[in-house]
């Protein structure tokens, strides 16, 4: 293990925070909250520790995938310790495991909470709260990336560590460019909507703060109502902007590139748009059916909206579906475990691994009747390698495994099976809510401090593809780079 080298970079990652801590201090100063001196503080120490951790370089550049997994998944741990600060030393969430659950929610972009009510909550802390899914949501280290930059063999370790998918390639040759890139777009998105949802009648401070939740498919609000207190225009963009952050950001790259064939070819992009749109049709048509919300039109609107913020992973509701038919519950559990599309800023499974393990299976049961064939597992037009697919199904195993352990440890609380399993789901997936007591409307305040944790360690692994996260734990990782 490389440790000049995680020194280094950590401290990279406390100075990037300290600069960070400066927006939600202009928001105290707009309005003049008592909350200044935290975000003053906590600005001047992370910048000072951070840059002193810095001075020295390190010693040794050899640095491998080990050191890659392990700087990504410390980098996140240490950033919601001290993002979680602000919070407690507020009082808004006194408990330090609440205030960690809370900060690792807004990181993730997972957006489940411990709140009861929000509307109590310091501007410049509400800020925060928000803004950390715009950080979280493209990743903290590929954020480091874009704006500083550091050696091609350190930083591709790191984003491949930290990429949501089964694989994570570069756009362009330099790895600083394609941070660039993927921030330009993500800077795109965000100035638009917030330009929009302005146009739309909405306040400018809850403006900046959906979008921040929306891009970084997140979820937090500033109002208990959510995105229920808004107008339906303003329902509209969110949700267009739902479907676009929870598509693979390759797609854009290749539009704005002019590479419109390669765009097309992709069929991640293609199945994903098909499953919102289908699911939506069939939500409208159960919503109608059982006479939940009446009129076409409408029902759709709702409809199309809650399966958007399902998939993309973004946890905004506009009417409590947990008060819907039994069908249309289901349906948006099941998506809410497939999730949106890798190289995107949603959770969940993704969207290219559930097609890569269909047509694997579609390749076994032809392989079963056909011993002679050779099959080759084809997306967008190109041949899958083996070690995506064996890496693939070994994600799926480990997926499971934390899924069902999680559940177990959870049900120690006592409550309904429902809110157990969607509880664990919701967190994994980084959707935020499930059914029952974490419903739209409910949240997470009420299980023990063990289920935080819990949920806390699986809102990590989800967001990290998981891989990170366990081999924190393998004693043979921490051996030193000799």
């Amino acid at each position: 293990m490389n440790y000049g080298f995680l020194r280094f970079l950590f401290g990279r990652l406390i100075f990037v925070t300290g600069l960070l801590f400066l927006l939600p201090l202009v928001v105290a100063l707009i309005y003049r909250e008592s909350e200044v001196w935290i975000f003053v503080v906590a600005a001047v120490a992370c910048m000072t520790v951070g840059g002193l951790i810095q001075i020295k370089k390190p010693g040794t550049r050899e640095f491998y995938a080990r050191e890659g997994f392990v700087a990504t998944s410390l980098s996140w741990i240490i950033m919601s310790v001290i993002g979680a600060i602000p919070f407690v030393v507020s009082g808004d969430c006194p408990d330090f495991i609440d205030a960690l659950f809370e900060i690792v929610s807004g990181l993730t972009t997972t957006g489940g909470s411990i709140l009861t009510s929000v509307e109590g909550m310091s501007k410049s802390v509400q800020f925060w709260r928000c803004f950390s899914h715009w950080i979280g949501g493209m990743g903290v280290l590929v954020f480091i990336l874009a704006i500083l930059p550091m050696a091609e063999g350190y930083g591709m370790h790191l984003m491949r560590a930290e990429s949501p998918g089964p694989t994570a390639s570069k756009l362009v040759p330099k790895l600083a460019s394609t941070a660039k890139i993927l921030y330009l777009i993500y800077m795109f998105f965000s100035v638009m909507e917030t330009m929009l949802l302005i146009i739309t009648g909405m306040p400018v401070y809850d403006a900046f703060t959906v979008t921040f939740s929306t891009v970084g498919t997140g979820g937090f609000a500033v109002t208990d109502q959510g995105m229920g207190g808004y107008n339906a225009a303003s329902q509209t963009v969110v949700t267009v902007f739902m479907i676009l952050c929870s598509i693979n950001f390759n797609f854009f790259y290749f539009i704005v590139a002019g590479q419109g064939l390669a765009a097309i070819k992709m069929e991640e992009v293609r199945g994903y748009l098909i499953m919102v749109f289908g699911s939506a049709a069939l939500v409208t048509i159960d919503l109608l059916h059982a006479g939940t919300i009446s009129g076409g039109i409408e029902a759709f609107r709702h409809a199309l909206f809650n399966v958007a913020s399902i998939t993309s992973t973004t946890g905004f509701a506009t009417k409590d579906f947990n008060m819907w038919p039994e069908f249309s519950r289901a349906l948006l559990m099941v998506l809410c475990l497939i999730g949106a599309c890798a190289g995107s800023t949603g959770g969940g499974f993704k969207v290219s691994r559930v097609l890569i393990l269909l047509k694997t299976a579609k390749s076994e049961i032809v392989h079963v009747t056909h011993r002679r064939s050779v099959l080759r597992i084809h997306l967008d037009g190109k041949s899958v390698e083996e070690k995506t697919v064996r890496s693939t199904a070994a994600y799926l195993i480990l997926y499971a495994a934390i899924f069902l352990i999680s559940i177990l440890i959870v049900s120690l609380n006592g409550f309904d099976l429902e809110t157990t399993v969607t509880g664990v789901a919701a967190t994994l997936n980084n959707v935020g809510p499930g059914l029952s007591m974490v419903g739209p409307t409910g949240n997470y305040s009420a299980f023990s401090h063990l289920s935080k944790l819990v949920f806390i360690f699986d809102m990590l692994a989800g967001r990290l593809e998981i891989l990170p996260m366990l081999i924190l734990f393998r004693p043979g990782t921490w051996k030193r780079t000799s």
